[in-house]
């Protein structure tokens, strides 16, 4: 994680703050915003002629950058800076071969963190009197429906788990596809978070919510604790763990997923670990779980976000282009 604390300036510190203490946004949430305004300062730098435009982008200072220099900013400089974004920005920095220009819905991402920060300061804060960006458009993105998989390749999957690590790995799966938690909600669980027949997860916004657990879930639950006590150092609450005895990370599961998905003959590149989430809701919907359970069972702030799940497989279309009259029909000579 960055240090925003260390590396903002004043005006941009402050609105961090703000977001981490009072929103109660995760830490990794708050990064995202600071590392989002960071890049849209430095691209402002060299456009203004600030510093050379031959400095790379990451070399860029922005601890000089005040509220005069915040609210100089122009609709036109940010629509440049959506234009840099969808041409010119790498999209994965660590690539060997590296694409350029950003999603509409990366970049869509990122013109809502600077919104929100020009809101900051114009209504909570009132530093400044007029929102530079208040008339901005976000790109337009498009919808996709969540991929996810069958209940055959989830069976495939959970059946794929092996290794010294097999208890552990097999729990972790387990729970994705039974109870669609998100990967940072699952490394964050303790021991303490285990009440009999559910589990306390603490979701997006510290938020917390009740789990309940299936008896399959219950079961590799129980199967788990019983060897992880000799794998966990002295002292330690996390409840999965590594083979290094502390907390496990969101890379090892990752890593851990992706094997598995290989093992069992599944596309790693096409699934992940929030593949299995999805993978959890579209089940549930597909099994005759409404909407809004599945919603309190994700953690979803929004309704909108879950209605997204009942476009998977949707049986009352399945139905309707079955009563179509012309559902049967074949042409003279294809009978």
């Amino acid at each position: 994680m960055t240090d925003y604390r260390a590396e903002a300036p004043r005006v941009l510190r402050d609105f961090l703050v703000y977001h981490e203490t009072i929103k109660g946004h995760s830490r990794a949430t708050v990064d995202e915003y600071f590392l989002d305004l960071r890049n849209f300062f430095r691209y402002l730098k060299i456009e203004r002629a600030l510093v050379p435009r031959s400095t790379e982008l990451d070399e860029i200072s922005i601890m000089d950058v005040d509220l005069e220099f915040v609210g100089s900013v122009t609709l036109e400089e940010v629509y440049d800076y959506l234009g840099y974004l969808a041409r010119d920005r790498v999209r994965n920095e660590h690539s060997r071969d590296p694409s350029y220009g950003l999603s509409a819905t990366t970049r869509a991402r990122k013109i809502a963190t600077i919104r929100s920060f020009y809101k900051y300061l114009t209504l909570k804060t009132k530093q400044l009197e007029v929102n530079p960006v208040a008339d901005l458009d976000s790109p337009r993105t498009t919808k996709t429906l969540p991929r996810y998989l069958t209940l055959e390749e989830s069976k495939r999957l959970l059946e794929a788990v092996d290794g010294i690590n097999r208890e552990r790995d097999y729990c972790i799966i387990c729970l994705f596809l039974n109870c669609g938690l998100r990967i940072s909600e699952l490394v964050g669980l303790n021991l303490g978070d285990v009440r009999d027949d559910c589990l306390r997860v603490l979701g997006k916004g510290s938020k917390e919510r009740m789990v309940y657990l299936n008896d399959s879930s219950r079961e590799a639950l129980d199967s788990w604790l019983a060897v992880r006590r000799a794998m966990s150092a002295s002292g330690c609450d996390a409840l999965f763990v590594s083979t290094r005895r502390r907390r496990i990370s969101t890379d090892s599961v990752h890593a851990m997923v992706k094997k598995t998905l290989l093992k069992a003959g599944l596309d790693p590149d096409k699934y992940s670990s929030h593949k299995l989430r999805h993978t959890a809701a579209t089940l549930m919907i597909q099994h005759g779980v409404d909407v809004r359970t599945v919603q309190e069972v994700l953690g979803h702030e929004h309704l909108n976000t879950t209605e997204i799940y009942t476009h998977v497989d949707n049986s009352e279309l399945r139905i309707a282009a079955d009563a179509n009259p012309l559902a049967e029909f074949k042409p003279e000579g294809q009978k």
